[in-house]
């Protein structure tokens, strides 16, 4: 396994105030037409075979336009093949020979957890990885979005554009696709500079195992009781207007997902939290109030007025709770309160990966997760096999990959044995 390096040289530069930054305007083989066809996917896959190296890949959603985290388009580029779009809603039946070229392949993409679940599902997955966002990260980088390091290593300025767009439109304007084009123009380059970056700091099998971790994790599980992240939902006063907030809650998200429109288009929060304060008892008195009576609201007036009446007539014992109820450890600003101890070996463990953090240029959080630190903080007796040894069981079931236990549980071990030090001491 690597180790840190104690040169502090690297080959990618700093950024230098009045550093010369040339603009990446146009794709240097100009923006292909895009890819619709079962022909095209065919064409494109041929190309693509004929490449050389890794494979260069983006994807475009319409996060704030759909409800759906589906691609709207596939970018890919691949040394001696060139730039292919790809619009894979027409062509999502057709995409097997795309599939068989370029699943074997190592695919680079910048912040690949956003892009891995949507175009798993047209059957699209990369037999290895490199993200060049956590490259970055492990680099040390204070900027690490594509345009900042892009600029920073290249030297080149890939101008912001159209990734908040809705890009469920078609067709898609001209601008759209040369920016879209654009992100995947140097992508292979940059992959290049980071490996040798990470090579030079001796990060390279950290990246390695990230990247792994990244690839097969999978999308994201839908957290529990969702609806409490409505805006506001704090001020309301009772659990029946809770009960009423999450009915409303839930019925957005199901016309939302029917429709495949993003749930703050179908009813903004504010709106549930009105009718939920105000508890409307008929079409007429729920038309009355604000964002209710607008013409794309009142076709849906029944379905509110539904949820309303279903929060209503639950009993007691099935609102929800005014707080919600921790499926771990209460928030760290309660624990001085509820169990010092705890308290005093999350600010040691806290303490002594900052100071980890700062000597291998690694923020804390990409060295072990914040949760999985006060899990261990909180729930932590001190074991008669060791210290080490039980730190290392708790890191490894919470997922932590073999280089961040390899750092922090030396160091976790330090400060836990610190705080309980400091704890026998003042009770003596």
């Amino acid at each position: 396994m690597s180790e840190v390096t104690d040169d502090a040289s690297s080959p990618v530069p700093a950024e230098e105030p009045g550093r010369q930054v040339v603009p990446l305007l146009a794709p240097r083989d100009g923006v292909p037409d895009v890819v619709t066809t079962a022909e095209g996917v065919a064409k494109a896959a041929a190309a693509l075979s004929e490449g050389t190296g890794p494979l260069a890949v983006d994807a475009e959603r319409a996060s704030g336009f759909r409800y759906s985290a589906r691609a709207y388009l596939v970018q890919l580029r691949r040394e001696g093949a060139g730039t292919v779009l790809l619009d894979p809603i027409p062509t999502a039946a057709d995409l097997t020979p795309l599939a068989e070229v370029i699943n074997p392949l190592e695919w680079i993409l910048h912040s690949a957890d956003q892009d891995l679940p949507g175009l798993a599902e047209i059957g699209l997955a990369p037999a290895t990885l490199f993200d060049t966002e956590l490259a970055g990260r492990l680099a040390g980088f204070e900027r690490v979005g594509l345009a900042a390091i892009v600029e920073r290593t290249l030297g080149l300025e890939l101008r912001k554009g159209h990734g908040a767009a809705d890009w469920s439109k078609r067709p898609l304007p001209d601008t759209w696709l040369n920016y879209a084009a654009l992100d995947v123009e140097v992508l292979v380059e940059l992959r290049n500079v980071m490996a040798a970056e990470l090579e030079q700091q001796g990060k390279s099998e950290w990246a390695a195992q990230e990247f792994e971790h990244i690839r097969l994790a999978g999308p994201p599980r839908p957290k529990p009781d969702r609806w409490r992240r409505t805006s506001h939902i704090t001020s309301l006063k009772n659990q029946r207007q809770l009960a009423a907030a999450r009915s409303l809650w839930q019925a957005r998200e199901d016309l939302a997902r029917k429709r495949d429109v993003s749930p703050s288009r179908v009813l903004p929060d504010s709106a549930i939290i009105d009718a939920a304060t105000k508890d409307p008892r008929s079409i007429d008195a729920l038309r009355a109030l604000p964002v209710f009576g607008g013409p794309r609201q009142r076709r849906h007036s029944r379905i509110w007025l539904q949820a309303l009446e279903d929060a209503r007539a639950l009993p007691d014992s099935e609102l929800p709770p005014k707080t919600p109820p921790f499926t771990g450890p209460p928030p760290a600003s309660r624990w001085a309160r509820h169990d010092p101890d705890a308290a005093e070996r999350l600010t040691a463990a806290r303490a002594a990966l900052a100071a980890l953090g700062a000597e291998v240029s690694v923020p804390v959080e990409n060295l072990v997760t914040p949760e999985l630190v006060r899990r261990l903080c909180w729930d932590w007796a001190a074991p008669e096999d060791g210290a080490a040894a039980a730190i290392d069981r708790v890191l490894d079931a919470g997922g932590a990959r073999p280089w961040q236990r390899m750092l922090t549980v030396p160091r976790l071990e330090a400060a836990l044995r610190a705080a309980a030090e400091q704890k026998s001491s003042g009770d003596d």
